[in-house]
């Protein structure tokens, strides 16, 4: 047998393949083709300016939304290296990175001592998916510019434009400007949402102390007012602004940092946290490299036991807990907690392509010790807050038990014993979850339609009535008593809170099926905030979704036509101009019979289900805790900045 070529490894079939790899699986790139793909071009390239403000050389970043659909990022780094590449010398560097994938100064060539762009993917990709890039370097007192179209292909070779401008100081600009126009034949639509590209640079400038994100959207029909994000108090600013729609428990806002370094490189960790009021124990929020690690991790780990063991120790010694009392729970602990947990580190190792869990164990031992020395020494420096997070704990703990005796009153009447299904369940004969579909439907009248309307083998139909308990307001203890979150709690059979077994979900499609109107979105936003804070995973797993009934039928010939909002009432009209027959407006599902609730919101064949996603689990607790949280101004806040775009309200 004839030995391989040593040259044969798989950083060749990467280059062999090129961009076209990228153009024909895009999903595996960038997540999808939908909004979220389309928005992670944009954070691709803003995370490489983000890169070179940790290394130190980049203070501002501007990102604008040009008017013709294009987006343009630029920043004051030091600017792609321009010179001919080491390995590929008929291409300068700065081709080789747009254009070959794992490409970049960010794999131990002494670049980035810590970055989080890792795969080096990011720029190539966004030109693999783009119809064209311009991209212009300041560097050495000259800006370079090149240019590419239809999927990377080269069509301006790097060369000098002119000079950099000056900065106020005199001295040449440095610095990289790239300009993108996604394709329309890779991506379902190229509009861009400016709140959702918004909410990613706010949490940025927030994990970056000092660094500047500004944003314009220049779209016609569009606010063309600037947008900038800038915190000199880094991730303390992170906390007051996630616990701005919460009612703190003290006014201080907590914080640590402690570094170290060896051969192996340095780690650093900053730790910002306050109580507030409320009953939430999941205000924990992590990052790596600037990532947003939603699975957790060894950072996270070595945080909570050493937030445990410290308070748990201060409690003694101050008295708070006596010789005979039980050690309190973390859940106790953190109940009411916000804190935000920002890791930096030369050498990330994260658990999946996701980057969703950081898997570096003497990062658990680094900040398990600065846990353990800069907490305790704050809590003795802050006897007064110490006290009220310490009566807040013990409360919690009380409460915890009085959850647990109304759990185990939950659990005898469970499905395991074959008589704990709620009794105005209508179960599906199938016992394969990963066919079976849970309609949580508003209202009785609407369940016996859907019952009848339902196919029995794979759906399910549990009515509730009314509007369940804001669990955002409410400990564990009272939402059992709820009826309602009782027979949810038994028909999806995973259990609740800490003790919720994704293994033992019954459905692995829960559907919430409201009226079209303003009530079924407040029972919709109540449903949402229960799976949000109690059955997590069952979000993060993909199985929430919600249904589309329409708002509106008309007759077209003896044709009757289903039209789901007032927007696709305009386009009926914009397609039928002459149309003339009025429009009925469906005041509810329980005024459809069984034939037409399947054949406009049931039939897998012609539904539309929107499918519930948490991308920024930071975000989505700050907008659960202003809409089902205490405080009206924020509440009319966030509803005013969001009217204009609606179609975005559900999560």
């Amino acid at each position: 047998m004839t030995a391989e070529p040593t040259t044969y490894g798989a950083e060749s079939i990467q280059v062999l393949e090129g961009l076209e790899a990228v153009r024909k699986r895009p999903g595996m790139y960038i997540g999808s083709t939908g909004p979220a793909g389309l928005h992670h071009m944009v954070y691709e390239i803003v995370d490489n300016s983000v890169d070179e403000a940790m290394a130190g050389f980049a203070e501002v970043i501007d990102v604008v939304l040009l008017p013709d659909g294009g987006c343009e990022v630029r920043d004051d780094g030091r600017g792609i290296p321009v010179g001919p590449s080491v390995q590929y010398p008929e291409m300068s560097a700065a081709e080789v990175v747009l254009t070959i994938l794992h490409a970049g100064g960010k794999f131990g060539g002494g670049g980035y001592k810590v970055s989080g762009g890792l795969h080096g993917v990011g720029v190539s990709v966004v030109n693999a998916l783009s119809t064209r890039v311009e991209v212009e370097i300041d560097r050495y007192g000259e800006r370079h510019a090149m240019a590419f179209a239809d999927g990377g292909d080269l069509v301006d070779k790097l060369h000098v434009i002119g000079a950099s401008p000056l900065r106020p100081d005199g001295t040449p600009r440095t610095g990289t400007t790239v300009r993108f126009w996604p394709d329309p034949t890779i991506f379902d639509d190229i509009a861009f949402r400016a709140a959702t590209l918004t909410e990613r640079f706010q949490m940025m400038a927030f994990l970056n102390a000092g660094l500047r994100i500004s944003f314009v959207d220049r779209r016609p029909g569009h606010p063309a007012d600037e947008v900038a994000f800038h915190y000199e108090g880094g991730i303390r600013d992170f906390v007051r602004h996630v616990n701005d729609a919460k009612e703190a428990l003290f006014s201080e806002v907590g914080y640590f940092t402690q570094s170290e370094s060896d051969d192996s490189g340095s780690m650093e960790v900053e730790v910002a946290f306050q109580w507030n009021t409320g009953y939430n124990a999941d205000g924990l929020h992590s990052f790596a490299n600037g990532i947003s690690t939603i699975e957790g991790g060894m950072h996270e780990e070595g945080f909570k036991k050493s937030l445990t063991n410290t308070i748990n120790r201060y409690a003694r010694d101050n008295g708070y807990l006596k010789e005979k009392d039980p050690n309190l729970q973390g859940e106790d602990i953190r109940e009411g907690l916000t804190a935000i947990i920002s890791v930096k580190l030369t050498d990330p190792q994260f658990e999946g392509q996701t980057k969703a869990k950081l898997g570096n164990v003497p990062m658990r031992s680094l900040v398990e010790r600065a846990t353990n020395d800069k907490l305790a020494e704050w809590l003795e420096e802050h006897p007064s807050e110490a006290k009220r997070i310490l009566q807040k704990s013990v409360q919690a703990a009380r409460a915890r038990e009085a959850a647990r005796n109304a759990r185990e009153a939950t659990r005898r009447k469970s499905a395991l014993d074959g008589a704990g299904l709620p009794g105005k369940l209508a179960d599906c004969s199938s016992k394969d979850p990963r066919e079976s579909e849970l309609y949580i439907v508003e209202g009785n009248s609407a369940g016996g339609s859907a019952k009848d309307a339902r196919n029995p083998a794979t759906m399910a139909i549990l009515p509730i009535r009314g509007k369940i308990l804001n669990v955002e307001r409410a400990r564990l203890d009272k939402m059992l008593k709820n009826t309602e979150v009782q027979a949810l709690i038994s028909a999806i059979g995973g259990g609740v809170g800490d003790e919720f077994d994704y293994e033992r979900i019954r459905y692995h499609k829960v559907v919430l099926m409201c009226d079209a109107d303003v009530d079924g979105s407040h029972i919709r936003t109540l449903l949402l905030t229960f799976f949000f804070r109690q059955m997590r995973p069952l979000i993060e797993g993909g199985h929430i979704y919600i249904a589309q009934p329409p708002l509106y039928s008309t007759e077209v010939g003896r044709n009757k036509i289903y039209l789901k909002d007032d927007a696709a009432k305009a386009a009926f009209l914009a397609d039928h101009p002459n149309h003339r027959n009025e429009f009925q407006r469906l005041k509810g599902l329980g005024e459809m019979d069984a034939d037409e609730l399947w054949d406009t919101t049931m039939d897998p064949a012609r539904r539309t289900l929107l499918q519930v996603s948490v991308e920024q689990a930071v975000i989505a607790d700050e907008i659960f805790s202003v809409l089902m949280g205490d405080s009206v101004e924020k509440r009319k806040e966030f509803i005013q900045t969001n009217a204009s775009d609606v179609r975005f309200l559900d999560i």
